[in-house]
Protein backbone atom coordinates (compact mmCIF):
# COMPACT_ATOMS: atom_id res chain seq x y z
CA UNK A 1 0.00 0.00 0.00
CA UNK A 2 1.40 3.30 -0.85
CA UNK A 3 -0.16 6.19 1.21
CA UNK A 4 -0.32 9.89 -0.12
CA UNK A 5 -0.73 13.22 1.40
CA UNK A 6 -2.82 15.94 -0.97
CA UNK A 7 -2.41 18.81 0.09
CA UNK A 8 -4.70 22.10 -1.19
CA UNK A 9 -4.06 25.58 -1.78
CA UNK A 10 -5.54 28.22 0.02
CA UNK A 11 -3.23 31.44 1.04
CA UNK A 12 -2.95 32.24 5.11
CA UNK A 13 -4.97 28.97 5.42
CA UNK A 14 -2.27 27.30 4.85
CA UNK A 15 -1.87 27.12 9.16
CA UNK A 16 -4.92 24.99 9.08
CA UNK A 17 -2.86 22.29 6.60
CA UNK A 18 -0.19 22.57 9.07
CA UNK A 19 -3.19 21.68 12.52
CA UNK A 20 -3.76 18.81 10.42
CA UNK A 21 -0.53 17.55 9.43
CA UNK A 22 0.69 17.82 13.57
CA UNK A 23 -2.62 15.43 13.87
CA UNK A 24 -1.95 13.00 10.91
CA UNK A 25 2.14 12.95 12.70
CA UNK A 26 0.68 12.36 16.29
CA UNK A 27 -1.10 9.61 15.32
CA UNK A 28 1.41 7.93 13.43
CA UNK A 29 0.39 8.87 9.60
CA UNK A 30 3.33 9.55 7.36
CA UNK A 31 3.74 9.86 3.49
CA UNK A 32 5.24 7.62 1.18
CA UNK A 33 3.74 10.52 -1.86
CA UNK A 34 2.95 14.37 -1.53
CA UNK A 35 1.26 16.14 -3.83
CA UNK A 36 0.40 19.34 -3.61
CA UNK A 37 -0.54 22.91 -5.09
CA UNK A 38 0.05 26.07 -4.25
CA UNK A 39 0.33 26.53 -0.41
CA UNK A 40 0.20 22.82 -0.44
CA UNK A 41 3.10 22.84 -2.39
CA UNK A 42 4.76 24.92 0.11
CA UNK A 43 3.97 22.99 3.15
CA UNK A 44 4.76 19.72 1.07
CA UNK A 45 8.06 20.98 -0.01
CA UNK A 46 8.57 21.09 4.24
CA UNK A 47 7.01 18.00 5.10
CA UNK A 48 9.13 16.21 2.42
CA UNK A 49 12.34 17.05 4.02
CA UNK A 50 11.23 16.55 7.15
CA UNK A 51 8.15 14.45 7.52
CA UNK A 52 8.47 13.18 11.37
CA UNK A 53 6.41 15.02 14.23
CA UNK A 54 9.58 17.22 15.08
CA UNK A 55 9.81 18.68 11.08
CA UNK A 56 6.13 19.32 11.51
CA UNK A 57 6.70 21.09 15.15
CA UNK A 58 9.18 23.27 13.02
CA UNK A 59 6.38 23.55 9.99
CA UNK A 60 4.29 25.57 12.83
CA UNK A 61 6.32 27.60 14.27
CA UNK A 62 7.52 28.94 11.33
CA UNK A 63 4.04 29.72 10.19
CA UNK A 64 3.21 31.39 13.57
CA UNK A 65 6.09 34.07 12.70
CA UNK A 66 4.86 34.69 9.03
CA UNK A 67 3.48 38.10 8.20
CA UNK A 68 1.58 39.31 5.19
CA UNK A 69 4.72 41.55 3.94
CA UNK A 70 6.63 38.47 4.29
CA UNK A 71 4.87 36.97 1.66
CA UNK A 72 3.23 39.57 -0.34
CA UNK A 73 6.08 42.18 -0.51
CA UNK A 74 4.09 44.76 -1.81
CA UNK A 75 6.09 47.64 -4.05
CA UNK A 76 3.30 51.08 -5.25
CA UNK A 77 6.07 50.96 -8.28
CA UNK A 78 5.06 47.92 -9.37
CA UNK A 79 1.87 47.67 -8.27
CA UNK A 80 1.23 50.53 -10.68
CA UNK A 81 3.04 48.52 -13.08
CA UNK A 82 0.47 45.93 -13.38
CA UNK A 83 -2.56 48.55 -12.94
CA UNK A 84 -1.36 49.72 -16.00
CA UNK A 85 -0.60 46.29 -17.86
CA UNK A 86 2.97 47.15 -18.46
CA UNK A 87 3.37 43.84 -16.07
CA UNK A 88 1.10 40.85 -15.81
CA UNK A 89 1.32 40.39 -11.47
CA UNK A 90 0.81 42.79 -8.59
CA UNK A 91 2.97 41.50 -6.20
CA UNK A 92 7.00 40.17 -7.01
CA UNK A 93 7.48 36.67 -5.43
CA UNK A 94 10.71 37.39 -3.96
CA UNK A 95 9.35 36.54 -0.32
CA UNK A 96 7.89 33.18 -1.35
CA UNK A 97 11.38 32.56 -3.12
CA UNK A 98 13.53 33.69 -0.39
CA UNK A 99 11.19 31.65 2.51
CA UNK A 100 11.52 28.42 0.34
CA UNK A 101 15.63 29.12 -0.16
CA UNK A 102 16.29 29.44 3.34
CA UNK A 103 13.88 26.49 4.21
CA UNK A 104 13.73 24.07 1.65
CA UNK A 105 16.31 20.96 2.56
CA UNK A 106 16.58 19.53 -1.11
CA UNK A 107 17.38 22.03 -4.28
CA UNK A 108 15.36 19.26 -6.70
CA UNK A 109 11.92 17.73 -6.78
CA UNK A 110 13.59 14.80 -7.67
CA UNK A 111 15.76 14.44 -4.62
CA UNK A 112 12.72 15.12 -2.00
CA UNK A 113 13.33 12.59 0.47
CA UNK A 114 9.95 11.75 0.18
CA UNK A 115 8.77 11.91 -3.74
CA UNK A 116 6.81 15.77 -4.00
CA UNK A 117 4.63 16.17 -7.17
CA UNK A 118 3.42 19.75 -7.67
CA UNK A 119 0.87 21.12 -9.35
CA UNK A 120 0.89 24.49 -11.98
CA UNK A 121 -1.47 25.79 -14.48
CA UNK A 122 -0.16 26.29 -18.34
CA UNK A 123 -1.29 29.97 -18.81
CA UNK A 124 -1.63 29.08 -22.66
CA UNK A 125 -3.56 25.85 -22.79
CA UNK A 126 -5.41 26.39 -19.17
CA UNK A 127 -4.17 22.81 -18.70
CA UNK A 128 -2.66 21.44 -14.98
CA UNK A 129 0.59 20.52 -15.26
CA UNK A 130 2.46 17.97 -12.77
CA UNK A 131 5.78 18.58 -11.90
CA UNK A 132 8.06 16.28 -10.37
CA UNK A 133 11.50 17.01 -11.48
CA UNK A 134 13.57 20.02 -11.62
CA UNK A 135 14.63 23.00 -9.49
CA UNK A 136 12.32 22.63 -6.46
CA UNK A 137 12.04 26.47 -5.86
CA UNK A 138 11.16 27.34 -9.52
CA UNK A 139 8.50 24.36 -9.06
CA UNK A 140 7.12 25.45 -5.97
CA UNK A 141 6.76 29.11 -6.73
CA UNK A 142 5.01 28.34 -10.20
CA UNK A 143 2.50 26.14 -8.25
CA UNK A 144 1.82 29.29 -5.78
CA UNK A 145 1.82 31.88 -8.54
CA UNK A 146 -1.64 33.62 -8.26
CA UNK A 147 -2.98 34.78 -11.65
CA UNK A 148 -2.42 38.52 -11.31
CA UNK A 149 -1.05 38.62 -8.06
CA UNK A 150 2.15 36.83 -8.58
CA UNK A 151 4.38 36.48 -11.48
CA UNK A 152 4.17 33.53 -13.83
CA UNK A 153 7.04 31.27 -13.83
CA UNK A 154 8.61 30.00 -17.03
CA UNK A 155 10.00 26.07 -17.09
CA UNK A 156 10.37 24.35 -20.37
CA UNK A 157 9.60 27.03 -22.14
CA UNK A 158 5.86 27.22 -20.61
CA UNK A 159 4.22 30.07 -18.02
CA UNK A 160 2.75 28.62 -15.41
CA UNK A 161 0.73 29.74 -12.30
CA UNK A 162 -1.27 28.22 -9.76
CA UNK A 163 -1.97 24.81 -9.89
CA UNK A 164 -5.69 25.58 -7.73
CA UNK A 165 -6.88 27.27 -11.10
CA UNK A 166 -7.42 23.79 -12.33
CA UNK A 167 -6.96 21.21 -10.18
CA UNK A 168 -6.81 22.76 -6.58
CA UNK A 169 -7.01 19.29 -4.93
CA UNK A 170 -4.69 17.17 -7.32
CA UNK A 171 -6.41 13.56 -5.84
CA UNK A 172 -6.59 12.56 -9.82
CA UNK A 173 -2.45 12.94 -9.51
CA UNK A 174 -1.94 10.73 -6.47
CA UNK A 175 -4.30 8.10 -8.03
CA UNK A 176 -2.06 8.19 -11.38
CA UNK A 177 1.13 7.96 -9.48
CA UNK A 178 0.15 4.70 -7.57
CA UNK A 179 -1.10 5.85 -4.57
CA UNK A 180 -3.44 3.33 -2.72
CA UNK A 181 -4.73 5.09 0.68
CA UNK A 182 -4.76 8.61 -0.01
CA UNK A 183 -5.38 11.31 2.77
CA UNK A 184 -6.49 14.70 1.44
CA UNK A 185 -6.00 18.00 3.70
CA UNK A 186 -8.26 20.78 2.21
CA UNK A 187 -7.58 23.98 3.39
CA UNK A 188 -11.31 25.38 3.18
CA UNK A 189 -12.27 29.37 2.72
CA UNK A 190 -12.68 31.88 4.95
CA UNK A 191 -16.95 30.43 5.52
CA UNK A 192 -17.41 33.26 7.77
CA UNK A 193 -15.84 36.42 7.16
CA UNK A 194 -17.38 39.62 9.12
CA UNK A 195 -17.31 41.68 5.52
CA UNK A 196 -15.82 41.79 2.19
CA UNK A 197 -12.29 41.69 2.20
CA UNK A 198 -10.00 45.13 2.03
CA UNK A 199 -7.61 45.64 -0.63
CA UNK A 200 -7.22 44.17 -4.18
CA UNK A 201 -5.02 41.40 -3.28
CA UNK A 202 -6.90 40.10 -0.48
CA UNK A 203 -10.46 40.45 -2.63
CA UNK A 204 -8.76 38.42 -5.11
CA UNK A 205 -7.09 35.51 -3.03
CA UNK A 206 -10.73 35.48 -1.48
CA UNK A 207 -13.03 35.44 -4.55
CA UNK A 208 -9.96 32.48 -5.72
CA UNK A 209 -10.60 30.54 -2.68
CA UNK A 210 -14.37 30.39 -3.08
CA UNK A 211 -13.96 29.14 -6.62
CA UNK A 212 -11.25 26.60 -6.46
CA UNK A 213 -12.84 24.71 -3.50
CA UNK A 214 -15.90 23.59 -5.16
CA UNK A 215 -14.43 21.14 -7.29
CA UNK A 216 -13.02 18.86 -4.22
CA UNK A 217 -16.22 17.21 -3.70
CA UNK A 218 -16.80 16.43 -7.46
CA UNK A 219 -13.33 14.74 -6.79
CA UNK A 220 -13.86 12.72 -3.86
CA UNK A 221 -16.96 11.52 -5.57
CA UNK A 222 -15.47 10.52 -8.38
CA UNK A 223 -11.99 8.41 -6.08
CA UNK A 224 -13.89 7.16 -3.42
CA UNK A 225 -14.17 3.61 -4.89
CA UNK A 226 -11.07 3.81 -6.26
CA UNK A 227 -8.43 4.09 -3.57
CA UNK A 228 -8.83 3.87 0.38
CA UNK A 229 -9.41 8.04 0.94
CA UNK A 230 -9.62 10.26 4.08
CA UNK A 231 -10.69 13.84 3.94
CA UNK A 232 -9.53 15.42 6.73
CA UNK A 233 -12.85 18.12 7.42
CA UNK A 234 -11.80 21.62 7.23
CA UNK A 235 -12.53 24.10 9.93
CA UNK A 236 -15.56 26.35 9.95
CA UNK A 237 -16.17 29.06 11.28
CA UNK A 238 -12.96 30.91 9.35
CA UNK A 239 -13.20 34.35 9.51
CA UNK A 240 -9.53 35.16 8.50
CA UNK A 241 -8.90 36.14 4.99
CA UNK A 242 -6.36 34.00 2.59
CA UNK A 243 -3.58 36.73 3.15
CA UNK A 244 -3.92 37.12 6.39
CA UNK A 245 -1.09 35.36 8.71
CA UNK A 246 -2.05 37.18 11.90
CA UNK A 247 -4.39 34.29 13.18
CA UNK A 248 -1.84 31.28 12.09
CA UNK A 249 -1.33 30.31 15.89
CA UNK A 250 -4.71 30.20 16.48
CA UNK A 251 -6.51 28.67 13.33
CA UNK A 252 -3.05 25.51 13.54
CA UNK A 253 -4.50 24.53 17.07
CA UNK A 254 -8.10 24.50 15.83
CA UNK A 255 -6.79 22.54 13.17
CA UNK A 256 -5.17 20.32 15.50
CA UNK A 257 -8.12 19.83 18.12
CA UNK A 258 -10.28 19.24 15.17
CA UNK A 259 -8.10 16.19 13.56
CA UNK A 260 -7.30 14.83 16.51
CA UNK A 261 -11.25 14.57 17.29
CA UNK A 262 -11.99 13.34 13.71
CA UNK A 263 -9.23 10.75 13.89
CA UNK A 264 -10.89 9.69 17.32
CA UNK A 265 -14.12 8.84 15.58
CA UNK A 266 -15.40 5.96 14.05
CA UNK A 267 -15.48 6.95 10.30
CA UNK A 268 -15.96 3.07 8.66
CA UNK A 269 -19.77 4.48 8.00
CA UNK A 270 -19.18 7.87 6.81
CA UNK A 271 -18.89 8.88 2.83
CA UNK A 272 -16.23 11.28 2.40
CA UNK A 273 -17.98 13.57 0.35
CA UNK A 274 -20.22 13.89 3.97
CA UNK A 275 -16.96 15.03 5.30
CA UNK A 276 -16.68 18.15 3.13
CA UNK A 277 -19.33 19.55 5.38
CA UNK A 278 -17.32 22.47 7.06
CA UNK A 279 -16.68 20.75 10.84
CA UNK A 280 -17.82 23.51 12.82
CA UNK A 281 -15.51 23.18 16.05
Amino acid sequence: MTTAFVLSGGGSLGSIQVGMLLGLAEAGIRPELIVGTSVGALNGGWIAGRPDHDGVLALADLWRTLSRREVFPTSPGLGLLGFLGRRPHLVSDSGIRNLLHRNLRFRRLEDAPIPLHVVATDVLSGQDVLLSSGNAVDAIVASAAIPAVLPPVRIDGRDLVDGGVVNNTPLSHAVALGATEVWVLPTGYSCAMPQSPNGAIAMAMHAFTLAINRRLATDVERFEGVVELHVVPPLCPVRVSPVDFSHSGDLIERSLNSTRRWLATDRSGLRQAELLEFHRD
